[in-house]
């Protein structure tokens, strides 16, 4: 496995300062934010010096149950050919639910949400990675991923899940030491426990980032410094194997230039001062895990939790594939996994009912964290609506965002945003209102977009050039 060193999140607010920064062996950068085409200008003289530069999706959803989108993983293996990359990565986690499988409105979360360790979600998870083995030209990792809420009757630990990832189709790890600290604080897991399990030779690379702790919940913002916790898992790991890279991951609340490169050099100290114990990292099974054998008390068969597994779905066959979905996945399997998903999806974003065994204050947590996610990242799209709308912004897009899914994407999410603002008379303040109405104008363009009634955007123009 190729050495990496150490590294950092390469983000454009801090482009130049990762030029400067000594001691940076690599990069990793949000694919979706790059074009093949047109490379940051940056990321081309870090590669001319050498700097490998690794792409990190997180639209990809290989744990949904959806088999991967081929214009994504399209996407993906366009930039690791762009950027000379000797791998790529991605998330255990689901981002969209609904659509075809489930005969209902596709709902897209705008963020990582975890998947069920159990069969089912197991299966969908092998096949879906191997999919996108052999539509990348490099080699694929996956992150685990830190979560606010547990499923229901889950049928293996964390560990258990990735192991048999792993053997099943000798995928990489990308681990998040971070992200064990995160379900350790929200889900009672034990960060050691979850080290003992892992394959830790399939080991690609360590994320390391910060965080809070708000009301008893932990809060993976990378927006925070590393605390001395994430840390310490971080040295556990090391003794455990030495990692073959190891990288800081920032996303926003930039600090100083000089305060990143101390909790680089943290991060170098712990592993420097771990010294990985004989024996460590070989390929003997886990404990208690055979790769052929189911794990013990754990039915191959049994069902996502509140989805009956020996009940037919109605419309589908036991027998007969979904279409579109390959026969080497249990057609059932993708379909008890899109049920559940869909379902928790749909309470989170759309405000119908909270499924059967969800801890329903921390879907609450969740909820909220996902609007708050969307606003943020309306905010980077287009930065005019906080200018425009001042404090108010994140109040008035909680508002609008509550009961109404997004569709079509950010952008789409921030022109939807502006049309309500403005139909609903809002901002109150003239100036802010006429700005705000030449904005949204400006970019809604003369004709409907997406399809919309005519009528419909005829009233919001005239209204909002009446009201400005």
């Amino acid at each position: 496995m190729q050495h990496l060193g150490t590294g950092i999140g390469w983000r454009p607010e801090i482009a130049d300062a990762v030029e400067r920064m000594p001691g940076i062996d690599w990069v990793e950068a949000v694919s979706e934010n790059l074009c093949p085409g047109h490379l940051p200008d940056s990321l081309l003289r870090l590669r001319e010096r050498g700097v490998t530069v690794v792409p990190h999706g997180v639209s990809l959803g290989l744990g949904g149950a959806d088999r991967p989108d081929e214009d994504r993983l399209t996407a993906l293996a366009e930039r690791a050919q762009a950027l000379g990359s000797p791998l790529v990565t991605e998330h255990i986690a689901f981002v969209r639910a609904g659509g075809p499988l489930t005969a209902s409105q596709p709902l897209e979360a705008g963020h990582l949400l975890p998947v069920p360790r159990t069969r089912d979600a197991l299966d969908v998870l092998c096949e879906n990675v191997r999919i996108a083995q052999e539509a990348l030209p490099v080699p694929l990792a996956v992150e685990n991923i830190a979560a606010l809420i547990s499923w229901p009757g889950e049928e293996m630990t964390e560990g258990q899940f990735l192991y048999e990832l792993v053997e099943r189709t000798g995928v990489r790890l990308l681990i998040d030491v971070a992200n064990l600290h995160t379900n350790h604080v929200n889900r009672g897991e034990d960060p050691a426990k979850a080290l003992d399990e892992l394959p830790v030779e399939a080991i690609a690379y360590v994320h390391v980032a910060g965080g809070f702790e708000r009301d008893g919940v932990w809060h993976d913002s990378h927006a925070h410094p590393v605390p001395k916790p994430v840390l310490a898992i971080l040295a556990d790991l090391a003794s455990r194997v030495t990692p073959p890279g190891v990288l800081l991951e920032r996303d926003e609340n930039f600090p100083d230039p000089v305060e990143l490169e101390r909790e680089l050099d943290a991060i170098r100290e712990t592993v420097r001062g771990a010294t990985p114990v004989a024996g460590a990292g070989s390929t003997a099974p886990v404990a208690g895990v055979s790769s052929t054998a189911p794990v013990a008390g754990v039915s191959p068969t049994a069902p996502v939790a509140g989805v009956s597994s020996t009940a037919p779905v109605a419309g589908v066959s036991s027998t007969a594939p979904v279409a579109g979905v390959s026969s080497t996945a249990p057609a059932l399997a993708r379909q008890r996994l899109a049920l559940a998903q869909t379902a928790l999806l749909s309470a989170l974003v759309a405000g119908t009912p909270v499924p059967e065994g969800f801890d329903r204050a921390r879907l609450a947590v969740q909820s909220r964290a996902l609007i708050g996610k969307r606003a943020d990242v309306v905010a980077k799209v287009a930065p005019e609506l906080p200018e425009i709308l001042g404090k108010g912004f994140r109040s008035e897009f909680f508002a609008y965002a509550q009961a109404r899914p997004m569709a079509g994407g950010y952008r789409r999410d921030a022109l939807d945003f502006a049309e309500q603002l403005l139909l609903a008379g809002q901002p109150e303040d003239a100036d802010a209102r006429g700005r705000l109405t030449r904005w949204w104008l400006e970019r809604s363009g003369p004709a409907p977009l997406d399809g919309r009634p005519v009528t419909r955007w005829l009233r919001a123009a005239r209204f909002a050039l009446r009201r400005g």
